[in-house]
């Protein structure tokens, strides 16, 4: 009886390791690899009026911001023409709060590698004593679980988004650097509120389709087995 709920337990614990890596990895892609995310936000806010910049200056700067995020740069001394003067982008407050999200991204990446490593050692566990049957039922009863919770935090956060996003900081930072000013600070400017809820919201619909296409699979592997 143990043993055979040790094995499930392994099977949720792949599951789980599964979709943060895909939470992850949805979210990289996003930031990182969807061509004019950044452009196409910047438009719909008119942040370029917001900064008073051009938009190609505007983008030079978003690349090196998220070079930095990725530990591709080692600061944010980053100068732009803003106003048509050339000074210097973020100020103090700014670039320690962005240490801080480099340090959370750069934390999501490392713990994501280490999701990988342990779903697939617990997976050939599972492969190896011959119940692939439980790893794949496990699976889909998983991602069926974390997508039930996650529509659910979903359907709350999206009435009051403002309130939630300020939980969020204040569960994952330990200062008020985050606390921005936009009549002194230009971070706050360029990536507002909406920038946020679109990209929540974009991140959301990946992670469903991505979750959904390995629930279909598992679950067609189940039949195949059968």
């Amino acid at each position: 009886m143990l043993t055979k709920i040790f094995y499930h337990i392994l099977g949720l614990l792949v599951a789980f390791c599964l979709l943060f890596a895909v939470l992850i990895t949805v979210t990289e892609t996003l930031l990182y690899r969807v061509d004019g995310y950044f452009a196409k936000e910047y438009q719909k806010y008119a942040v370029t009026e917001r900064v008073d910049m051009r938009l190609s200056d505007l983008l030079s700067v978003t690349d090196e911001m998220m070079d930095y995020l990725k530990g591709d740069r080692e600061n944010l001394n980053v100068e732009a023409v803003i106003g048509g003067v050339q000074r210097e982008f973020f100020n103090a407050k700014e670039k320690r709060h962005m240490q801080d999200v480099r340090e959370l991204f750069l934390q999501g990446l490392a713990l994501r590698r280490g999701a990988v490593f342990v779903g697939v050692l617990a997976a050939a566990f599972l492969c190896l004593k011959k119940r692939q049957a439980v790893l794949l039922r496990m699976l889909q009863w998983g991602i069926a679980g974390v997508l039930c919770t996650m529509l659910g935090l979903g359907a709350l956060i999206s009435m009051d988004f403002t309130k939630y996003f300020t939980y969020f900081h204040l569960i994952f930072f330990d200062n008020m650097d985050w606390y921005l000013n936009p009549k002194t600070d230009l971070l706050i400017n360029i990536v507002p509120e909406g920038f946020f809820r679109d990209t929540a919201l974009r991140i959301a619909g990946m992670f469903l389709a991505v979750s959904l296409l390995f629930w279909l699979m598992a679950g067609a592997l189940r039949r195949r087995l059968k």
